[in-house]
């Protein structure tokens, strides 16, 4: 049976933690951000994790991690 394939756009943006859930970053800071208040922009520094509705669909994304 051949090997499974890592999809490469969420290897590049998704990390499994060692309890099972899947880090990532928060989306929307990238360009206009002269509308986004201060508090906005400052929480979107910190990462999040994938809701565990998605773990599945993350596990079938990144077999080897």
């Amino acid at each position: 049976m051949p090997k499974q394939k890592t999809h490469s756009g969420a290897k590049k943006r998704f990390k499994a933690t060692s309890n099972g859930l899947y880090k990532s970053g928060k989306s929307g800071k990238s360009h206009i951000l002269t509308k986004k208040t201060p508090k906005r922009k400052r929480n979107l520094r910190s990462g999040g994790y994938v809701d565990q509705t998605k773990t599945n669909e993350m596990k079938r994304l990144l077999p080897y991690q």
